[in-house]
């Protein structure tokens, strides 16, 4: 009786040991695709502020209308930001 009881113990940590294998491997394929993805983000947004670059210098014609709305996006953002970052330092100067 005990040695079923053993054996079936025994077997019981085998399968959490190949479960915990298994999640483990999961978890770290998991992370490296993140940090790919997140590799991957980062490089489309530097060809990104590449090609606005030259597109703004003339070094690029690109006549695509939706170019041409998210180029104008850009800019009513950057103005935004702009005059935020105007209104917190006036704020700062007058504390």
């Amino acid at each position: 009786m005990q040695s079923q009881w053993k054996n079936r113990m025994q077997e019981m940590l085998s399968l959490c040991q190949e479960e915990l294998k298994k999640t483990t491997e999961i978890g770290k394929k998991m992370i490296n695709a993140s940090k790919t993805s997140s590799e991957l983000h980062e490089t489309y947004e530097q060809l990104g502020h590449l090609i606005l670059q030259d597109i703004k210098q003339k070094n690029i014609e690109w006549n695509n209308p939706e170019a041409s709305k998210l180029i104008s996006i850009i800019e009513t953002k950057e103005e935004e930001l702009e005059k935020m970052e105007g209104e917190v330092r006036n704020i700062k100067k007058n504390n």
